[in-house]
């Protein structure tokens, strides 16, 4: 046998090992050759087909591996949403490599922290970003590859132009042998710390979770048409861009920047997408839109997730689009993220509810001792799942508090009905221990956003000196005169009284994180600590969204 039929036979050898690998890299390829020209991705009129995506994917890959990246690497990804972000991700996975997205938003400061908790030596951005990735590498020496999409290479300042990669002539990487196991992303999450702790998810567990979002959500391979309206640096736009990834159906990419609902429903209209996921408060303003102007849709699946629904917007939500079915997903990023979805009939027989935990999590609600609670009490639910992350990042310690007992914690406070429904009481540590007696945050809220004049709503606890805490109400209210007494009026025969608010702050909007949710540490330290106004405006610097 010649050396170049042996070579030919290991790597068909090793292609066929590679072959029964499922991570969305193996998905890439496989579409590539089954259906090259078929639609992958769509952005701003722009269309990738699966042949064109893995070439460029693979491209890319070659010019980092060129350049010292290899397997078990970290490299930052810092853009916004755009076809280069899922590039990206997909080439440093290729090398066998991990991707870590970041929040754009984040501060210099911020990101060169993140850089040296997972000793990153890489980021790809984009142009309007290169100055926060410049600053990042002035303060973090380990930072030493910036690559640009949408610039030039500069040797000046020491920047890759993306497409000059993409270009740059030279063989494609061989194939890497890339375990189940291994990770795949570094998520860095908040911690209650103020140390924020990145979630490492492996190959595995982001299979596990697209495989089980295809079964429970019915997806159809002929006809689905996915779309992304969330950030693609947070879990849920990824497990988004999942699903298209192993049905082989076009994924829209839908740009950030300040939400539109009559932009994003033009969009839905004219690609004639069937699926989609967006947060509260950006399905009440697609409602209110497509009451006022109706488009001619083809949504199949419209899902809510990363923060409570009011019952009035799920009712709304079910009029406005009534031949399409409402989803639930609530979870977290540790768990890839889904472990409960509330399906179809059960959306409006089990409204208020995320629904039951999905087939492949086992969960329970527990007491602070690990003890099972009674059906219908408030607990702990904890899980275990082949989609749990396998630790935090360079953070044992915190990794230890998370897996106590053999078990995750999730820090949600719960309660499973009779019939196996999960009710979702509040953040464990969101709760306000007022005079010995437990508030929910969660359900003060509940109450306070059926009032007419409210917008939205935030409580949290402030320092008090004879209750230890007190609850406090941070609103958008639509009478800006509206007094804590007539709020306390309206709540009498809907809370028990030490529930209520002993003040409102009015603000313009709630700061929010890119997944929608309230950022409640902030609102914390703005709003926590004792003072004697019992009535606030807010300046208008609160008003600013985290984008989404």
């Amino acid at each position: 046998m010649t050396a170049q039929l042996a070579h030919a036979r290991v790597a068909a050898e090793t292609q066929l090992q590679l072959a029964r690998r499922q991570n969305w890299v193996n998905q890439l390829e496989r579409h590539a050759m089954m259906q090259p020209q078929a639609t992958a991705l769509r952005f701003l009129g722009r269309t990738f087909t699966w042949a064109e995506l893995e070439r460029r994917v693979a491209a890319l890959a070659g010019a980092l591996s060129r350049r010292g990246i290899g397997f078990g690497d970290r490299v930052m990804v810092l853009m916004l949403n755009r076809p280069e972000f899922v590039e990206s991700v997909l080439a440093v996975n290729m090398l066998g490599g991990i991707a870590v997205p970041l929040n754009f938003r984040l501060t210099p400061t911020e990101i060169a922290f993140l850089v040296e908790d997972c000793a990153c030596r890489a980021v790809i951005t984009e142009s309007a970003l290169a100055p926060v990735a410049t600053n990042v590498r002035d303060m973090q020496p380990l930072l030493d590859m910036i690559v640009v999409a949408g610039g030039s290479s500069d040797d000046s300042s020491g920047l890759l132009g993306y497409e000059e990669l993409v270009d740059e002539a030279g063989d494609v990487p061989e194939p890497v042998d890339i375990p189940n196991d291994s990770p795949a992303l570094i998520m860095y999450t908040s911690g209650t710390t103020g140390r924020p702790k990145g979630a490492v998810l492996t190959h595995a567990n982001l299979t596990g979770q697209t495989m089980t979002m295809l079964y429970t959500s019915g997806a159809d391979i002929n006809s689905d048409v996915g779309f992304i309206g969330v950030p693609l640096f947070h879990i849920a736009g990824i497990g988004n861009l999942l699903v298209g990834s192993l049905l082989g159906t076009p994924t829209v990419i839908y740009p950030l920047g300040a939400f539109n609902p009559g932009q994003l429903l033009d969009v839905l209209e004219a690609e004639r997408v069937t699926s989609i996921f967006l947060v509260p408060a950006q399905w009440q303003a697609v409602c209110a839109e497509q009451l006022a102007r109706p488009r001619d849709l083809r949504l199949r699946v419209i899902s809510w997730g990363a923060a409570p629904a009011p019952d009035a917007l799920l009712r709304q939500m079910s009029e406005v689009f009534p031949g399409a079915q409402i989803l639930a997903a609530f979870g977290q990023t540790e768990m890839s993220p889904v472990t409960c979805m509330l399906l179809g009939e059960d959306a409006i027989r089990k409204r208020g509810s995320v629904g039951k935990v999905i087939p492949t999590v086992w969960a329970r609600v527990v007491d602070d001792d690990m003890n099972d609670v009674p059906v219908g009490e408030v607990g702990e639910i904890v899980y275990r799942a082949p989609t749990l992350m396998s630790g935090y990042w360079n953070n044992p310690e915190a990794t230890a508090e998370a897996f106590a007992g053999g078990w995750f914690h999730s820090g949600d406070l719960v309660r499973m009905d009779e019939d196996g429904y999960v009710w979702v009481v509040d953040r464990k540590k969101d709760m306000i221990i007022s005079g010995g007696e437990n508030i929910y945050c969660a359900e003060v809220e509940n109450v306070l956003a059926s009032h007419p004049d409210f917008v939205e709503v935030a409580v949290i606890g402030r320092s008090d000196e004879k209750w230890g805490e007190i609850p406090i109400a941070i609103a958008v209210v639509t009478k800006p005169d509206l007094r804590i007494e007539e709020l306390n009026e309206y709540l009498t025969e809907r809370l028990a009284r030490y529930k209520h608010p002993k003040a409102l702050e009015v603000v313009e909007a709630l700061p929010r994180n890119p997944a929608g949710k309230v950022l409640k540490t902030e609102l914390r330290l703005r709003y926590g600590r004792s003072h004697g106004s019992e009535k606030h405006s807010a300046s208008s610097d609160l008003a600013e969204e985290r984008d989404g």
